[in-house]
Order: structure tokens, then sequence, then C-alpha cells
């Protein structure tokens, strides 16, 4: 990536960021509880960092299998594991799973647990969406940690969130992304 694509970059994940925060402090579909909205400011994310930003070949599953995946409410979600994306952060190879609830939606849904889960992020791991119109590269998918995301649940245990799989908890740091919400109820 060129300096002036890695400013570019930054500028617009910069934007997203704000356009999250008005949204979660102005929409009446927020998930934050009407009376934290008043004192929520901005979520707390980690600085944008290249490191974390990844383009990557999607090991796609010849028979994707249906897997279930627990939520916070105890139901148990179908998906199918639609592949798998390897990668090496700070010289460790990790992998994660991709999934589909639909085989014909375009986007993957990859949930993860990091080393920073229940430190610094949120407990139960976060989420990341990728798009084809927008993830999809000439030769593979973007996977950019620096928009990974809390679940709803997060913020307020009026959602029901889908766990991250056992496959999908890394033992590196991935230090980008949304931070803890810091008015998360207890």
């Amino acid at each position: 990536m060129t300096r002036d694509q890695q400013d570019r970059w930054r500028l617009e994940l910069n934007e997203f960021r704000r356009e999250k925060d008005d949204f979660l402090r102005q929409s009446p579909s927020s998930p934050i509880p009407r009376e934290h909205r008043r004192p929520f400011k901005e979520l707390a994310y980690f600085p944008p960092d290249m490191h974390y930003y990844f383009e990557l070949k999607l090991r796609r599953a010849e028979h994707p299998e249906v897997v279930e995946i627990q939520d916070t409410g105890g139901k148990m979600r179908k998906f199918l594991s639609w592949g798998e994306f390897r990668f090496e952060v700070d010289g460790q190879e990790c992998v994660l799973h991709a999934y589909k609830s639909n085989p014909r939606e375009g986007n993957l849904f990859v949930p993860f647990r990091d080393a920073t889960s229940g430190k610094e992020t949120y407990g139960a791991g976060r989420y990341m969406d990728l798009y084809e119109e927008r993830d999809r590269t000439n030769w593979g998918w973007v996977l950019d940690f620096n928009l990974a995301y809390n679940p709803y649940c997060a913020y307020s245990s009026h959602y029901v969130c889908p766990f991250v799989p056992p496959e999908n908890w890394l033992e590196v740091e991935i230090r980008a992304g949304e931070k803890s919400y810091p008015l998360a109820e207890k």
C-alpha cells in the first residue's frame, strides 16, 4: 500500500468511527441504553495500525459444513463454515474461520477472541464483517482488525449475540479495533 493509500485508509477509518459514535449516541436504533446515551461521548479504540491489516486468500471449504454456535441467550444458531484465513501476527501463525448464515449472501462473519479479550476488549470477543463488494480484492479479501467491533450484547443485556467458537480463539494480542465499552452494564 502506498503512503497516499495508507493516509486515505486512515482518514476513512477515522470517519467510520465518528459515524459509528454518532449513530450510537443519537439513533433510535442504537443498542446503547437511553440512560447511557447522555454520558456516552465516543467508543474507545486502539489507534489505527496497518500491522493488523491483511489482504488474504480465503481457503474456501469444498463442502461448507453446518456448525452450531451458542448465543448469549442459550440458543444454538446455525452457520455455514465457509472457509478460513491464515496469517501471521508477531511471528505467530493464526487461523480464523469465516461463516455465513446463508450461502447466497455475499458477506462473511468472522468472530474472534484474542489475548486482549476480558482485559482491554470485550471478554466474549469481537466481530468482523467482510463484504464481497467492499473487501474482495482481485486475489483475496481484506481482513482489517482495525474494523473489529463489539457485538450489541457488549452495550446492553437486552441483546443476544453468538459466542465466538473455540476455533477462533487467538493466542496473540490483536491491539486493533474497538476496545471495551466503558459504560457496560455490570
